[in-house]
Formats: structure tokens, C-alpha cells, sequence
């Protein structure tokens, strides 16, 4: 403290002494009482305005001295404390540090820049003259929040919330400590919150008087039992009022909140005759504030009252007037839950749970609490709904991403055998194929096979697709080249009758993928639109529209999307004007062999294979449809970033058209067909062959033999796999060629495999692709 503010007080005392001296002084020099007091006033208010004017001098030298700077990361630490966005503004409301979540949400923007809102300056300008503002239902993009703004010195402290993120634990507090609390007591309600413990979080004055016996009596803190006594007519009564107190009627409520089990509960005197007229009419607008879905019936069963929160829970629209709580179930579960209502009404009193199935959502079991109540006029039930829409829809988002990975990775396995089959097949029809040539009686069979092996080939890559595990090969590319490249193509498989047009945004940012995957993915996409607008109309055709446009991390952020990270993107959007896709099955079109189309018409594996590619691409795939109108695709690819000026295309070295070479080799397969094609091929091109079955056979071979030139080995092998073996031999022969065959995708294999000079093979291979892959590794060492 300063000096010249521990005077201040020293000098008040001064000012005061000295006007009662002087006014004593004058009062016996001249006898006049009145005109002494009138001197001491004036003395001690002159003297008042001199110290005032003092004080403010001294201020305004205060005011000039530096203010001490800002720490902003101990800002941005206490900040981020907070679950909600949070920044703090200085005095010209430019940012000074935001939190996680602030700059998750909006970035590194003022809050003055959010959104074209009048409402966030005057909050501004309300909070730096009051202290405190609030906004609320404010719109930043997709986002409604709610604005909470608190001056701390010259800066604002901006916190914003989610506006649907409903805490109902502290609602409740809220309202029952507050007007609605009071306005309960008023009409004979007494409220309690209580946690899974049974102690009392909040209660209104109206119980708080009954249970202490006094007013301002608390509550909080204590258990609720310890307040309530049994009566002689076996219901509960009031400790405080002795026993001969009126008996009581409690209705519990449940309450999940956070994972945390509340209860709330409403008590009421048994031995009122009810609520009529105006207190019913208040305890509807009480229960149309709480933020539970809860509704009143009648003895019979009829509805008397439903709630706010209730109608929304029950999907019920603003004109629907249900009469029975049947109404609003399938059929199936329409009787039980009108014997449970017309029990709980006549019954004890109890309250008890049934899950049901809304008749608008009869996918989402719900669970419906029903209570019997008394003292609430016509209302003999009372029963609760919770909406548990947005739960619903995270658990399908899960459930559906679940299924897709457990029958992504049932594709890959399946995949990957029947490729190891198919390598035999191929690699045997290639053997039989030298020792035949063209015009021979087995030669056009065996093309056949040959023929229809590789079909089945593309059938497997295309599985491998779907569960992200095919071999592609990325390049740094433009969208539109991509396109145009395929164009042609494109014509042709639309026909005459539907149209073509395609558009190109500015600006757009290459993508790392692969041309020929891409070029798969536009074709199978525009093959389907084709398929859906002839459906529609197969004179008329349709407008295919095939566009490219660019979406800056701005554009992402105010989308609010839960599944599309923020940053820059290449989209590319596939329009038709067909029948469209019900709702129903928009869901499940990317699942593996789902179809709508008729039997032996499709595959069901096109859009599981443009899943996959634009997945294992990186990128993100949305699909919107309106049935009868048509349906868009739109795919989102992530900008590629190039670490250098560089070109990233690869140089391809010239072949040599000879196969045939020299050198052992040593072959680990534990496939025995596929082992004997592959030792047969390389053979018949002057290689020595030394087979194994496994990787513990490969190691003794290498341990007795003196010179290998090259191992082909595969990589998924029981009790000892190809990185292993391979690494056990690199110990034996550090410069030993390696050369993997296997069904999986090489970039995964790269990515487990942290092992320095090898090569890749995918299955299935011909006999010439193993004996270039055999060629090649050689002449690379």
C-alpha cells in the first residue's frame, strides 16, 4: 500500500478534529450555538472537496503507471481448465488466449469476428460496464451456444457452451432453490434433489420448513431418511412434526446424469383433497418448466397433461394430441404398459420402469417410468420419459462403424486366402501354357481358366479395397486430370440418353492418391447413377454432374462435422438426377455384397469399393439422397502439403526383356500349392530352388548352406512369420536379398515391417511377375 494511501485515513481525522475545535472556539467566543455548527459544516465540507480532489490526483498518477505484462501461458494453463471454449480479450477486444476448445471450435478469432450478431457487442459493452453478460441461443455456424461474459480488470473472460448440452443435475439444483422452487411451494409441492446415496443436493423452502420445523433451516448435506419418520398408517411423515403429523405422499423421479445416479423427488400431503382450478393449472406450468419429459394420466389411463420435454421425447409434432400413453407405442407394447398405468393408479404406493418402443423410432427401446400420484387433481399416474435421441444416434454411429471394421477385416481374411488359390491356378495355367501353344486343342481351355482366375482376382482386390488393405500406388495429382483421363470412358458408359457435365472450382489444392484407384471410384459411382436414372426414366435418361471444388479449414469448422477433421480439402462431388435412396437403407449402401438392384444385376461390392479406396486414400465419403429426386456423393481429400519443390514421380528404369537367370534361391511358403508353382516357375528360368515349408526349415537351410542369393518368403506364416524369419537370417547374411509375396496391402506391410531393403510381390502373381520380381531384387543388390 502507498503512502499517500495510508494517509488518507490520518488525514479524514485531521479534517474532523480540527472543524470540532474550531466550532467549540467560536461557540464560546460568541454564545451563538446555530452559527458554530453552521462553521463546522462548511469547514468540514471544503475540507472534504480538498481531499476528494487529492485523491483523485493521486489515481490519475496511479493510472499512468505501467501495467505489468500479460503472461499469456498462464492464461492459456487456467483456460484450459475449462471443458467449454474460453478466451480472454483485452480492452480493444483483440484475443489474448483462448483455450482447446476455442481454438477446436472457431480457431484463432475474435469473439467480436464469430458471427454477424449485434447481440456479442453489446454483451461487450454491457459486461465492461455491469461485469457480467450473457447470450443466449447464439448461432456460430452449426453450433448454437450460450455466451457467458465476466470482466476481470481490463479484459473480458468469454466462455461459451454448448446451448443442447443440458446438465440436468444442475438445472434441477437451480430450480429447485429458485422462483420455480418457490412458486412448487406455493402450491403445495415440496421438492428434493438427492445423489445415489440418498443425500439432499437441493430442496425447496417448502421442504426445508417442514423438515427442520423453523424457517431458514438447511437441508443440504444430510441425508433424506434422517428427515422422515414412519406413520401409523404406514406412510412416511414428517420427523420435526411428531406423530401425529399429516402422512405423505413421495413420487420418485430417476435421473442419470454424467454416470452419476440423481433422484428427484416430489412430496406431497396424502390427506388433501387435490389440486383444482388455478394450483392445477400452476402445477402444469411447473412440470412444462422442468427439463424432464414427464406427463400426468388419470385413473383410467387417459392423458391429463403431457409436458414440453415429454411431447419432444415422444417425437410427438405441435397438433398431435394423444389420448392413451398406447398411442404413443407399437402395438406390441401397448397393452403392458396400459396394465401397468391403470395398476400404479389404483395400486400402492410405487413407481417401477418398462422399457418401450416409440411408435415414431421402433428401432430404440426406450425406458418409460410410471409412479402413482395423489394430490395432483384428475392425475392418479405420473410418468417420465427421457429423450435419449442424441444417445441413440451415437450408439448407431458406433454400432455401424463396428460392423463395418469386423466385416472389413472378415474380407481381408478372405481375401488373402483365396488369393494364395488363385495364385496356384494362374501360376499352373502359365505352366501349361509353355508346353502349349496356339492352335492346340487345350490351349483355348486353358486360356479360359486362365481368363476366368483373374476375374476372380479383381474380385478379391476389390474385397481388399473395402477392408483398406488393397496395394495402391500413391501420387501427388490434380482432381480434374484425373477427370479428364476417364472421361471418355465415362461417355461411353452413360449412353446417349443421359448426360454428361462436369465443373471445375478454382483453386484446388493436389491430392496424394492413386490415379487408377480414383479412376475406379468415378466410374463405379457414375455406373450406379446411371443404373438409378434409368430406373426412373429409361427413355428420358438424366443429368450426371461430376464436380471439383475447394474447402478451406474455415468452411470445415462452420460445417461442424463430428467425423471430418478441420483442415484444407479437395472435394469432389458426383450429382445424378435418379430415384434416389430411402433413408431406411442410406445407412447400410457401403456395406460389402448390400444391393438394391435385381439378382445377377449387381455384386453389392461398387460403393464398398469406393468406400475403401477413399479411406485407405485418406479422405472421407458422405452420401445425401432424397428419394424421387436424386443423390450426391460428396468426397473430401485432404490437400497434400509437398515437403519440397521436388517432383515426387518416380523414374522407371528400363527392363530387360530376358527372365531367365542364375543363382540359388530360397523359397519359405507354408501354402504347399503355391510353393510348387513357384519353385516349378523360377526352376524353368534357371534358378536353383531350395524349398520350406515354414520359417524353422528356411533358418537351417541358411545355417548348412553357403550361398544364398535371394530369399522369397511369405509374410503371414504360423509359429515363425516372414519379418521374423527374415530378420533371423539378415543376423546370419546381413546382405541378403529379401523378396515378400503376400495378399495383403504392400503400404501395410511397409508400415509393420521396419525392415531396410526389401521387395513386394502382391498375390496373386503369374509366373512372369515372379520371375521379374526375382530379376529385379537380384540386380538391385
Amino acid at each position: 500500500m502507498s503512502a499517500a494511501a495510508l494517509g488518507r485515513p490520518a488525514g479524514s481525522l485531521l479534517l474532523l478534529a480540527a472543524a470540532a475545535i474550531s466550532a467549540g472556539l467560536l461557540l464560546w467566543g460568541i454564545g451563538d450555538p446555530l452559527f458554530a455548527a453552521a462553521f463546522a459544516a462548511g469547514l468540514t465540507g471544503a475540507g472534504a472537496l480538498l481531499l476528494l480532489v487529492r485523491r483523485r490526483s493521486a489515481s490519475g498518477e496511479g493510472d499512468t503507471a505501467p501495467q505489468p505484462p500479460v503472461d499469456v501461458g498462464l492464461l492459456r494453463a487456467a483456460l484450459d481448465a475449462s471443458r467449454a471454449a474460453a478466451a480472454i480479450t483485452d480492452g480493444q477486444s483483440g484475443l489474448v488466449a483462448a483455450n482447446d476448445s476455442w481454438c477446436q471450435w472457431f480457431g484463432a478469432v475474435a469473439p467480436l469476428d464469430l458471427a454477424e450478431d449485434a447481440r456479442i457487442g453489446d454483451a461487450a459493452t454491457a459486461a465492461r460496464r455491469d461485469g457480467t453478460a450473457v447470450i443466449d441461443r447464439l448461432r456460430i455456424g452449426s453450433l448454437t451456444l450460450r455466451a457467458e461474459l465476466r470482466r476481470t480488470g481490463g479484459h473480458l473472460l468469454w466462455t461459451l457452451h454448448r446451448a443442447d448440452d443440458l446438465d440436468i443435475a444442475r438445472e434441477a439444483r437451480r430450480m429447485i432453490a429458485g422462483e420455480p422452487g418457490r412458486r412448487m411451494g406455493e402450491a403445495g409441492l415440496m421438492a428434493v434433489l438427492t445423489d445415489g446415496e440418498g443425500t439432499i443436493l437441493a430442496a425447496n423452502s417448502a421442504f426445508a420448513v417442514r423438515a427442520v420445523g423453523e424457517e431458514g433451516g438447511t437441508v443440504e448435506g444430510q441425508p433424506l431418511v434422517g428427515f422422515l419418520a414412519g406413520a401409523d398408517t404406514g406412510h412416511f411423515r414428517f420427523a420435526a412434526e411428531g406423530k401425529g403429523a399429516t402422512a405423505l405422499r413421495i413420487v420418485p423421479i430417476a435421473l442419470d446424469d454424467a454416470g452419476e445416479t440423481l433422484s428427484f423427488f416430489l412430496l406431497l400431503d396424502e390427506s388433501g383433497e387435490g389440486l383444482r382450478g388455478e394450483e392445477n393449472g400452476n402445477i402444469h406450468a411447473l412440470l412444462d418448466i422442468l427439463p424432464l419429459g414427464l406427463a400426468l394420466a388419470d385413473r383410467d389411463g387417459r392423458f391429463t397433461y403431457l409436458n414440453k420435454a415429454f411431447r419432444r421425447a415422444a417425437g410427438l409434432g405441435p397438433d398431435e394430441r394423444p389420448t392413451w400413453p398406447g398411442d404413443l407405442l407399437v402395438d406390441e407394447d401397448k397393452a403392458p404398459v396400459s396394465d401397468s398405468v391403470r395398476r400404479f393408479a389404483r395400486g400402492a404406493a410405487m413407481s417401477g420402469d418398462i422399457a418401450v418402443r416409440l411408435r415414431g423410432n421402433p428401432d430404440e427401446p426406450v425406458a418409460l417410468t410410471i409412479a402413482g400420484a395423489r394430490g395432483l387433481g384428475d392425475a392418479a399416474v405420473l410418468l417420465s420419459l427421457k429423450d435419449n435421441s442424441e444417445e441413440a444416434r451415437l450408439k448407431r454411429e458406433v454400432a455401424q462403424a463396428t460392423k463395418m471394421q469386423a466385416v472389413g477385416q472378415l474380407a481381408g481374411g478372405v481375401a488373402h486366402d483365396f488369393n494364395n488359390i488363385l495364385t496356384a491356378i494362374i501360376g499352373h495355367c502359365d505352366l501349361m501354357l509353355m508346353r502349349h501353344s496356339p492352335g492346340d486343342s487345350d490351349y483355348d481351355d486353358i486360356q479360359q481358366i486362365r481368363s476366368n482366375s483373374n476375374r476372380a482376382a479383381s474380385l478379391t482386390r476389390q474385397l481388399l479395397a473395402f477392408s483398406r488393405q488393397q496395394t495402391l500406388r500413391p501420387q501427388v495429382l490434380q482432381l480434374p486430370d484425373v477427370i479428364a483421363e476417364v472421361s471418355n470412358l465415362l461417355k461411353r458408359l452413360l449412353g446417349e440418353t443421359v448426360k454428361l457435365q462436369v465443373k471445375h472450382g478454382r483453386g484446388l489444392g493436389p491430392v496424394r492418391a492413386d490415379p487408377g484407384q480414383l479412376e475406379q471410384v468415378i466410374v463405379n459411382l457414375a455406373v450406379n447413377a446411371r443404373d438409378a436414372m434409368l430406373a426412373k426414366d429409361p427413355n428420358g435418361g438424366g443429368l450426371l454432374t461430376i464436380q471439383t471444388y475447394s474447402v478451406p479449414a474455415e468452411d470445415v469448422r462452420r460445417m461442424g462435422s463430428d467425423i471430418l477433421p478441420i483442415a484444407d480439402y479437395t472435394a469432389l462431388k458426383v450429382t445424378d438426377t435418379g430415384t434416389g435412396i430411402p433413408k431406411s437403407i442410406l445407412g447400410k449402401i457401403f456395406e460389402p455384397f448390400f444391393t438394391t438392384k435385381e439378382v445377377g444385376k449387381g455384386t453389392g461390392l461398387g460403393l464398398s469399393t469406393v468406400y475403401g479406396i477413399v479411406k485407405q486414400s485418406g479422405g472421407f465419403i458422405f452420401a445425401d439422397s432424397e428419394p424421387g429426386k436424386g443423390t450426391a456423393f460428396t468426397l473430401y481429400f485432404p490437400v497434400h502439403r509437398a515437403e519440397s519443390a521436388k517432383s515426387t514421380a518416380r523414374k522407371v528404369k528400363e527392363k530387360p526383356a530376358e527372365l531367365w537367370g542364375t543363382g540359388t534361391i530360397l523359397l519359405v511358403e507354408d501354402e504347399t500349392m503355391v510353393r510348387a508353382v513357384a519353385e516349378r516357375a523360377l526352376t524353368r528360368h534357371g534358378y536353383t530352388v531350395l524349398p520350406a515349408e515354414n520359417g524353422e526349415a528356411a533358418l537351417e537351410i541358411l545355417a548348412r548352406e553357403p550361398k544364398i542369393d535371394l530369399m522369397i518368403s511369405d509374410v503371414v506364416m504360423p509359429t515363425m512369420d516372414g519379418p521374423t524369419t527374415v530378420r533371423a537370417a539378415r543376423k546370419m547374411h546381413p546382405d541378403l536379398p529379401i523378396l515378400f509375396i503376400s495378399g495383403y496391402a504392400e503400404e501395410q506391410l511397409r508400415q509393420s515391417i521396419d525392415i531396410d531393403r526389401v521387395s513386394f510381390l502382391a498375390k496373386p502373381f503369374s509366373v512372369q511377375k515372379l520371375a521379374e520380381a526375382a530379376r529385379d531384387t537380384l540386380n538391385a543388390k
